[in-house]
């Protein structure tokens, strides 16, 4: 049994020690925002916070999660209404969408340490997501207009 705090609520999940966060979050808590890119770590679809970090949930096994906080795209807005989520809209980011729940992930936790981020700071953090669609110059413009109005 491992026992975490998902999106602030504590919850007990019955799986093996080795089950990837990823698993846990789409299987068993049927929260099917954070996506399953490449199961290697690579890609960054499956992006989540863990204990305010942005990391790959796909290489977190569960035992390495008990404890911890864990915030999911479901987590970060109950109405889809955060300033990052507002920003992707306005400046048309997705194309397939496939990505970009780890990629809002990714951005939520740059802004809450960067406020004001350069080019530079968004493509460094940002290079940890990849996006097949290329929408790459979206998502800075994005994240610069969401910039300064994320209340973490």
């Amino acid at each position: 049994m491992v026992t975490l705090t998902v999106n602030g609520k504590s919850i007990s999940v019955d799986v093996p020690p080795d089950t990837p966060l990823l698993w846990i979050l789409r299987d068993s808590l049927h929260l099917h925002g954070t996506k399953f890119g490449c199961g290697i770590g690579q890609c960054g679809a499956c992006t989540v916070h863990l204990d305010g970090e942005a990391q790959k949930s796909c290489q977190i096994p569960a035992s390495a999660a008990a404890g911890k906080k864990v915030l999911t795209i479901e987590g970060l807005s109950s109405n889809g209404n955060h300033p990052l989520q507002r920003a992707w809209v306005a400046e048309q980011v997705p194309q397939c969408g496939y990505c970009q729940s780890g990629q809002i992930m990714r951005a939520a936790s740059l802004l809450k340490k960067h406020p004001r981020p350069t080019d530079q700071e968004i493509d460094e953090v940002m290079s940890e997501n990849l996006c097949r669609c290329g929408t790459y110059q979206r998502i800075r413009q994005a994240i610069h207009r969401a910039s300064g109005q994320v209340i973490a």
